[in-house]
């Protein structure tokens, strides 16, 4: 049987450059290679894309802070003007985070060249990335939220209106970044200034958003018309909130619980909630839904994830495997799926 060509892409301009390395070498040493050709294509921070080989592809594989891309085999060429866009692949799974990858960007660019991809489309690829656009569907989809404020480079910010309206702590995001970056938690004037001042480091919009005291549940979904949610889990953070390094950098940096400790009724919900946020947003292929659980069993939507982590610790493989689907298998799935979509 003739194998299935996969292009895993890579890297990436973002800030999250670093954390897409540790995901794709996870994908790609646990991809089915009996029935997959693996084609590595890495973007360098410059935006270059180039193949590398299996072998030679990372430098400080093994340490989270300095990974970085090895030396590439040969650059991809892509010339527009005369369509000359030759990426030798079936179809390509982006292992990429945060700008330029999860937004709706590479999946314009895929789209355009007619190769299938895993993950979501442009659609919900750019809605589940921004923030503001992604809160103002579920709030008229009548999903419960977090009060929040949306604010925009050189308007006027003042810090006494959003406490008034937020409350104290609160939390400054960009609106357009993923994985806690630029994420700030705000509990006096100081902090605020300067974590608007942090935020806008990385994108031109920002959110204030209410603090919602609550145990931190995370849950997967797969799937492109019928979507099915795993088993959730829980985050535990030993930081003050679940920041970048929690996830990505230092390993003890929060208590993963899998699966969560919750009654079936809550299971239910979450599962039910995070199906309904995936069809919301137009999501297709994969996401990881991020919630906060009151101590009253009400259920809020903190955000999605349509390129989760795939590294060692990365909770949407772990929330597969122990909802049945070990990770050489969801891979697969998520190949097919991506496929699937490919023929519509």
């Amino acid at each position: 049987m003739k194998k299935i060509r996969v292009g895993i892409v890579f890297g990436g301009k973002s800030s999250e450059h670093e954390v897409s390395l540790q995901s794709a070498k996870s994908v790609i040493e646990a991809i089915d290679k009996k029935k997959f050709e693996v084609i590595l294509i890495g973007i360098d921070k410059n935006g270059h894309w180039a193949f590398y080989e299996s072998r030679s592809y990372l430098l400080n594989e093994n340490n989270p802070k300095t990974i970085k891309l090895g030396k590439p085999l040969r650059e991809l060429q892509m010339n527009f003007s005369t369509s000359n866009v030759q990426i030798p692949v079936d179809v390509v799974f982006p292992v990429l985070h945060g700008t330029n990858g999860e937004d709706g960007t590479i999946q314009g660019l895929l789209k355009l060249i007619n190769i299938p991809f895993v993950g979501a489309g442009v659609l919900g690829s750019a809605i589940g990335m921004d923030k503001d656009v992604a809160k103002r569907l579920l709030r008229d989809a009548k999903i419960p939220i977090a009060e929040f404020i949306t604010f925009r480079k050189n308007y006027e910010i003042n810090f006494l209106e959003v406490k008034k309206k937020l409350g104290l702590p609160l939390f400054i995001k960009p609106a357009n970044a993923g994985s806690s970056v630029g994420v700030s938690k705000v509990k006096n004037k100081q902090d605020f200034e300067k974590a608007i001042k942090e935020a806008f480091k990385h994108d031109k919009k920002v959110i204030a958003e209410e603090f919602i005291r609550g145990r931190e549940i995370e849950c997967s979904v797969l799937g492109n018309d019928k979507p099915i949610a795993s088993l959730p889990g829980e985050v535990i953070p030993l930081h003050e909130f679940y920041s970048y390094d929690a996830k990505y950098i230092d390993a003890n940096g929060a208590k993963i619980i899998y699966p969560a400790k919750l009654s079936k009724k809550n299971i239910k919900n979450v599962q039910d909630m995070a199906i309904k946020i995936y069809k919301t947003l137009e999501v297709e292929g994969m996401a990881r839904v991020d919630f906060f659980l009151t101590k009253s069993d009400k259920l809020y939507v903190n955000e999605i994830n349509t390129i989760p982590g795939f590294t060692k610790i990365s909770m949407y493989p772990k929330l597969w495997k122990i909802s049945g689907l070990p990770y050489s298998k969801l891979i697969e799935k998520l190949i097919n799926l991506a496929l699937e979509r490919g023929l519509k």
